[in-house]
């Protein structure tokens, strides 16, 4: 394994949205996994801006606010076996009308 590949480390920024009743949005994604909302943080970018892009590719959702700090910060290896780093904020969206795609088939509600 080069040093490259040793270091590579890959920071995923997701979204928290949560409902009336303290349940948390996922997007069930066409391989059937179910996941957090958002994606791959993108070199100089900020977490606001790759949570915007990230919701309107994924399912045509639009931000109406992300909280300031991160909520939560888990660190560990992917399925894929690459290290990630994933960073949560509290997000507010427009609407729930969402639009499927590869990334994002279903939207549910979970405790």
């Amino acid at each position: 394994m080069t040093a490259q590949k040793q270091n590579y480390f890959r920071t995923s920024i997701k979204a928290l949205i949560f409902d009336e009743q303290k349940r948390f949005l996922m997007f069930r994604e066409d391989s059937g996994y179910w996941d957090l909302p958002g994606g791959g943080l993108d070199f100089g970018e900020s977490p606001r801006a790759c949570l915007t892009r990230e919701l309107e590719e994924e399912a045509g959702l639009q931000i109406s606010s992300v909280a300031a700090r991160p909520a939560y910060f888990a660190s560990g290896l992917n399925l894929e076996k690459i290290w990630k780093t994933i960073i949560c904020y509290k997000t507010s969206v427009k609407h729930l009308n969402f639009r499927p795609s590869k990334e994002c088939q279903e939207i549910r509600f979970f405790y």
